[in-house]
């Protein structure tokens, strides 16, 4: 292999490292603590394994952490009015709904009661348009996990080109809108594929910084990158399980392969997966500050 690891649980890590420091200052010196609640529908055990890893991670920065399980039939009106409650909790500063929702329940409804000011997975149409208009409250989770992938390689993304492929609400479209914005760590140019796009292989071959958020193993082959390219894999796609059980996990990107003609690639797993999580921290932290207007930042984790 050729390509240069870009390490997703080092960098993640690190940011821990800076959040922890900053949690423990606002508890000395302004006796606040980061709150966030996370509240899981169902027995969905995708879902269950993300909610588990997000409340450690809380837990272990130090962040007053409350989890709801609720039953799979619960009522819309009883969900909305648990979001609601910690809408007006004070001790709350981030609140998760984990998706996807049982099919009685409407999604969008769910998503629009969340506070703008506590969605720290910044799904509300407030803060998508806060996004877009440059002036972003949160980052979404997985697309900010991206961007400070590549800003802590050392990746430069000014100027470069760059080429998404996949258009979906959650990284395609976001990470285009975060990475061409006129701001530091941005200010690229940025084409995005999808699944009507004819011939892909065309713009993903002049792309410096190739995303991938295709959700199908093998979307991109090594003919389809440039030569010395940064190569950010999203996908997580189980393709078996291993004779104990394990699930065998891989990404959209035929890693192999492209990894003898990029300049550096993100593995699967060890790569986006860990960041998206510390940025969830990163967002929660940034709510509990916003509310008491404190000054401050992690180091490097300014908004884009």
């Amino acid at each position: 292999m050729t390509a240069k690891l870009i390490n997703g649980k080092e960098i993640a890590q690190q940011i821990r490292e800076e959040i922890r420091a900053e949690v423990a200052r606002l508890q000395r010196e302004k006796s606040l603590t980061p709150g966030l609640v996370t509240i899981i529908v169902g027995e969905d055990p995708a879902s269950q394994s993300y909610v588990r890893g997000k409340q450690k991670a809380a837990n272990d920065l130090g962040f007053y952490s409350v989890q709801e399980n609720l039953p799979t039939n619960i009522s819309e009106k009883e969900l909305l009015a648990l979001v609601d409650k910690y809408n007006k909790d004070k001790k709350i500063h981030g609140i998760l709904v984990q998706l996807p929702l049982p099919k009685h329940l409407n999604e969008d409804k769910v998503i629009f009661a969340v506070s703008p000011d506590k969605d720290v997975d910044a799904f509300h149409p407030v803060n998508v348009g806060r996004l877009v208009t440059g002036n972003p409250l949160f980052l979404p989770c997985t697309p900010a996990a991206i961007q400070q992938l590549l800003l802590r390689s050392g990746v430069k993304i000014e100027g470069a080109e760059v080429v998404v492929v996949g258009r979906s609400n959650i990284v395609g479209k976001p990470i285009a809108n975060i990475l061409l914005q006129k701001a530091a760590g941005a200010n690229a140019t940025v084409t995005i594929c999808h699944t009507r796009t004819k011939d892909i292989s065309r713009h993903t071959k002049r792309a410096e910084i190739l995303i991938v958020a295709a959700g199908k193993p093998k979307t991109i082959t090594a003919d389809m990158v440039k030569p010395g390219a940064v190569v950010i894999d999203v996908g997580i796609n189980e393709i078996g399980k291993t004779t104990e059980g394990k699930r065998i996990l891989v990404g959209d990107v035929d890693f192999a392969p492209v990894s003898e003609v990029a300049g550096a690639i993100t593995p699967v797993p060890g790569g986006v997966g860990p960041m998206t999580i510390t940025m969830l921290m990163l967002n929660t932290l940034r709510a509990a500050k916003k509310v008491k207007s404190l000054k401050g930042k992690v180091k490097n984790c300014s908004k884009s």
